[in-house]
């Protein structure tokens, strides 16, 4: 039987999370939080039924969330969120693409959603809450910390560690053995070296 999922966020990012979830078959999403605005209108089919301010009232034994609200340069509203799903004690669900590659040698924490032909490698280990999003490459022995977003083809090289609360842009790419810290920011297309 399929585990009912709530999504918390209705943009972009929720549409390639939405697509995701379907093709693992693993859950059936039943609704999605968004502003007010937005509630009452649907997104991917699916409906929004109410507002973030709202997701006590939701949590059940049988129900798991996942924020789906994208990030870039900040982490701050998927971590606040997330940190309340926490102080609920709401059941929080890990997605992982069956089109993606993780390593049965790799860590994925719970809440992070790794996206299609994503590849992570032996011996990573990914945090919380993260976003490994379509075609990033975390190779052997990379940490990257909770909140954090490793944008489309991205590439964290081997013994790399990323702090949290960090975004890596686009066909960015961290050397091997490099040092973000927290809260950092590399832009798309960069080669980042700093240790």
């Amino acid at each position: 039987m399929k585990r009912k999922l709530l999504l918390i966020g209705g943009g972009g990012h929720a549409l390639s999370c939405i697509d995701v979830i379907e093709q693992t078959g693993l859950f059936e999403i039943v609704g999605l939080f968004d502003v007010a605005e937005k509630v009452g209108t649907s997104v991917s089919g699916y409906p929004v039924i109410d507002t973030d301010d709202h997701i006590g009232d939701y949590v059940a034994d049988d129900v798991s969330f996942l924020v789906t609200v994208g990030q870039i340069k900040f982490a701050g509203l998927r971590k606040k969120l997330y940190d309340r799903l926490n102080e609920l004690k709401a059941d929080i669900a890990t997605v992982i693409s069956p089109l993606a590659y993780v390593s049965a040698r790799a860590t994925i924490g719970k809440g992070t959603i790794v996206m299609h032909h994503a590849f992570v490698n032996a011996g990573a280990v990914v945090g919380e809450n993260c976003i490994l999003n379509t075609k990033s490459l975390i190779e052997h022995n990379a940490v990257i910390g909770d909140n954090c977003h490793i944008a489309t083809a991205a590439v964290v090289n081997g013994d790399a560690r990323i702090e949290e609360e960090s975004f890596v842009g686009s066909n960015a790419v961290v050397v091997q053995g490099a040092l973000l810290k927290k809260r950092g920011f590399v832009k798309a297309g960069e080669r980042y070296f700093h240790e």
